[in-house]
């Protein structure tokens, strides 16, 4: 039986593949993939952003090869950054809930 992180590493690379698959290069997303995955998938990181063109700068931020597409491994920066603040975020609770006490 797979572990947490096991079926969490799978269900990353089932929900990168199923958008990547919608068009042209399944094994990549063009930026109307991603613009769908972000908006289907990362809806509330997307309703905080203030900036219009967010998709477009991740896009360009993520695209490392200029191919004007992401692969897997350019997609899992963004999922690691969007980790990493989310897991300070976390932190910052934590701090917070123990200074309640």
């Amino acid at each position: 039986m797979p572990s947490e992180l096991e079926k969490a590493m799978e269900s990353l690379i089932m929900v990168f593949h199923r958008y990547a698959a919608r068009e042209g290069n399944t094994n990549t997303l063009s930026r109307r993939e991603l613009r769908e995955l972000m908006e289907n998938e990362l809806s509330n990181f997307l309703k905080s952003q203030k900036d219009p063109f967010t998709v477009d700068k991740i896009m360009k931020d993520l695209d490392t090869n200029r191919d004007g597409e992401v692969s897997f491994e350019e997609f899992v920066s963004l999922v690691v950054g969007l980790s990493i603040a989310c897991e300070q975020c976390y932190q910052l609770h934590l701090k917070k809930m123990a200074a309640r006490k």
